[in-house]
C-alpha cells in the first residue's frame, strides 16, 4: 500500500460563492445554486452565497466580507468573464491578487473549447491569490460552472491548499 503525499489528502474547507448578474435574483439563479450544490456535496462547507450587479465597487465591497473572514479559505465568483461592457468581475477581482493562477485560466479555456467551441476561448476566467485565499473567477453559465468544479477546482483542492499553507 502506497502512503498517500499531504498534498493529495482529502480536505474539507469553506467557500464563498458569489453571482455578479443584473438579470437573475438569489431565488431565480440557478448557475449559484448549482455550484453550491457541487461544493457541499464534495464535503465543503459554503459561509457565504450572494448575488451582486455588474458594479465594480458592489463587487470589490463583496469580495473583501470573504477575504476578511477567518472561516473562508475560497472564493468562487460566477459572471462577469465575459468581453462585454458590463462584465466587471474580472477586471475588479484581478486588481486584488497578490499572485495570479495563470494555468487555470489557460485550461478552463482550454476544456470550455472542447465543450462549446471557441465562444469557450474568449472566456477570461481567471484565478488567484489573496489574504491567504484562492480566489476563482468563473463564466456565469451553468455548464462552465460545473467544468471548473468538477474539473479542476474540486479535484485540486486538497493540493491547492497545501501549497498555499506551506511555509
Amino acid at each position: 500500500m502506497t502512503k498517500e503525499h499531504p498534498r493529495d489528502q482529502k480536505t474539507e474547507t469553506v467557500f464563498a460563492l458569489l453571482v455578479t448578474s443584473d438579470t437573475r435574483t438569489i431565488e431565480t439563479d440557478e448557475t449559484g445554486r448549482l455550484a453550491k450544490s457541487l461544493i457541499e456535496g464534495a464535503g465543503h462547507k459554503v459561509k457565504l452565497y450572494d448575488l451582486v450587479p455588474n458594479d465594480a465597487s458592489k463587487i470589490e465591497g463583496w469580495i473583501k466580507k470573504p477575504l476578511d473572514s477567518g472561516g473562508v479559505r475560497v472564493i468562487v465568483t460566477s459572471g462577469g468573464t465575459g468581453i462585454g461592457a458590463k462584465d466587471k468581475t474580472v477586471d475588479t477581482v484581478s486588481g486584488i491578487f497578490e499572485k495570479t493562477l495563470p494555468g487555470f485560466g489557460e485550461h478552463m479555456r482550454r476544456l470550455s473549447y472542447e465543450e462549446v467551441g471557441l465562444p469557450g476561448v474568449w472566456s477570461r476566467s481567471t484565478a488567484g491569490v489573496a489574504g491567504g485565499k484562492l480566489i476563482f473567477c468563473l463564466p456565469g453559465s451553468k455548464g462552465a460552472v460545473r467544468t471548473a468544479l468538477e474539473k479542476i477546482i474540486l479535484p485540486g483542492i486538497g493540493h491547492m491548499l497545501w501549497e498555499l499553507d506551506r511555509v
